[in-house]
Parts: structure tokens; sequence; C-alpha cells
């Protein structure tokens, strides 16, 4: 539209080609929670007052130069397998005296292509479809177990729970669920499973197919993109994208509180390096 071309593609509102089965079939590791089940929010005048500021969630971006986190790894398992282990894995060894409570962890994944499925009739209907075709499998360890396993077993553990939610029938499963709770609105569980500051969880998104270096909008090309992700909840989110440079770093959103900030900025500064004019353009 910048540029006065014509679309690429017509997006497509054909919302029947995610109609549910006859009869609705899932199942119970469909992470999902209908919102009526929820407490209450606290008042936000109840959440500043009683928070500190280690307690109060912030916006960070970070330049990774991932061949750091990588090398750490055993090279079989995806890069973005092996940099949830490692965020996880700060994450738990920042949580001092809480040994016994539990860190979790999601992963955002994309069902588009899990429901095509090589079917070239249903690649055709889905590829243009406008909205999110989500998942968000989650897992839950010990503080005191992430902070003794090798950042190998974490990973694996990793790669394990996204392995039920990379199939067409997980994503099936997920369009009966919601249809079977329509028209109530549902969250992800891990959102709302326990996430407090004794007990931290935090979600990992990709913004790895993200056409950075497309953007151009007739001023030329960016050298910087970034997410934001405003809200009030206290499960972390974490975005990483890939640099617009395009030599396999990634740029690294995150929503998490000013504390654990702190400490992964500490605990692993040779990884995560604060996104600067100088990182950006040099």
């Amino acid at each position: 539209m910048a540029f006065s071309k014509a679309l690429s593609q017509i997006p497509s509102f054909c919302w029947y080609i995610l109609f549910p089965r006859c009869p609705t079939i899932y199942d119970v590791s469909v992470d999902n929670i209908p919102i009526s089940v929820l407490p209450p929010p606290p008042e936000a005048n109840d959440q500043c007052s009683n928070a500190d500021d280690d307690q109060i969630a912030i916006n960070s971006s970070y330049w990774l130069m991932l061949i750091m986190a990588v090398e750490v790894l055993s090279q079989k398992r995806t890069k973005l397998e092996e940099f949830s282990a490692f965020l996880w894995k700060m994450i738990a060894v920042g949580e001092f005296n809480r040994t016994d409570k539990f860190c979790r962890l999601g992963i955002v994944v994309d069902g588009r292509t899990r429901l095509i499925n090589g079917d070239e009739n249903q690649a055709k209907l889905i590829e243009p479809y406008f909205g999110n075709v989500l998942s968000i499998p989650f897992g839950e360890k010990k503080i005191e177990e992430l902070k003794e396993r090798p950042l190998s077993w974490i990973a694996n553990e990793i790669h394990e729970l996204l392995e039920s939610a990379v199939t067409k029938e997980h994503f099936l499963g997920l369009i009966d669920w919601v249809e079977a709770h329509r028209p109530e609105p549902c969250l992800a569980k891990i959102y709302c499973s326990g996430a407090s500051e004794e007990e931290p969880a935090v979600v990992v998104s990709s913004g790895q197919h993200f056409p950075v270096k497309k953007m151009n909008f007739g001023w030329g090309e960016p050298c910087f993109g970034s997410y934001h992700f405003p809200w009030g909840g206290k499960s972390g989110y974490v975005m990483p994208m890939p640099s617009p440079k395009g030599n396999g770093d990634w740029i690294v959103y995150m929503h998490l509180l000013k504390g654990r900030l702190e400490l992964i900025e500490t605990n692993a500064a040779n990884v995560f390096s604060p996104l600067t004019c100088q990182n950006i353009f040099a």
C-alpha cells in the first residue's frame, strides 16, 4: 500500500477452514482454560501499592549473539529449543531460597503448517487466512532441578513437551475444545497457572519468520525490528527475532519482572547484550 503496488496476497476471512469436527474430540493435553474459572484480577492500585520495584514487569530488548548460546549444547536440538533451555535455567538460577517451587515455560507453536500436513488444497486455503492459529504447550519443573540439571537435559525436556503439540491432531483437538466452550473466551493455561513472584512462568514465542528486512515503507530498509507485549499478568513473554543484519544474531524482546531481568543481565552478560545504537549499527 505504501508503494501503491498490488497486494501480493489477498487476506482470507473464511473461518470455515477452522470448523470443528462432529462430534468434537479433544485431549486433556489442550492447555486452555475458560475465563470464568479464573479469580478476578487484583485492582491496579493494589498491585502498585503491594509490589516493590523488582516485582514490576518491564520491557527490555537485547542483542543476542546466538552462537554463544548454541555452543553450550550438543547441536541436536533446534536453536529455539536451545535458547529456551538457556533462558529457563537462567530464570531458575535467579530464584533464591525457592528451590521447592516450580518454574514454568511455554513455547508458542504455529498450527498453520501442522494443519496443512502436506495437503496442497488445504495449504491454498490456510496460507492467506487472516488470524493466528496458535497453541502454547508448557512444562513445569522444580527450580532446584533446573538449577542442577545440564542444559542438554533441559533442551530435551522442551523438545518432549513440544512433540505433543506439533501434530495436526493436536490442532484439530484445539479447534474442537474452543467449539465445546463457545462462546466463552479462553486463555492459554500457562498465563494463569500459578505464575507469581514465587513461581515464575514465561512464554517464548518466535518472530523468526517475520520479514524485518522487507518492511520497507518507502524510506529505506529498517535497521531494527522488535515487539511489544503490554499486559498486567505475572507470566513473562519473550520474543526472539532475527537481526536485520542477517548474520544469525537475534534481537530478543523480553517482558519480565524487573528483578528477573536484572539477574539475567548479571548471570548471562556474555549472551544477552542490552540493545544500543552501537550494536545495531556496528
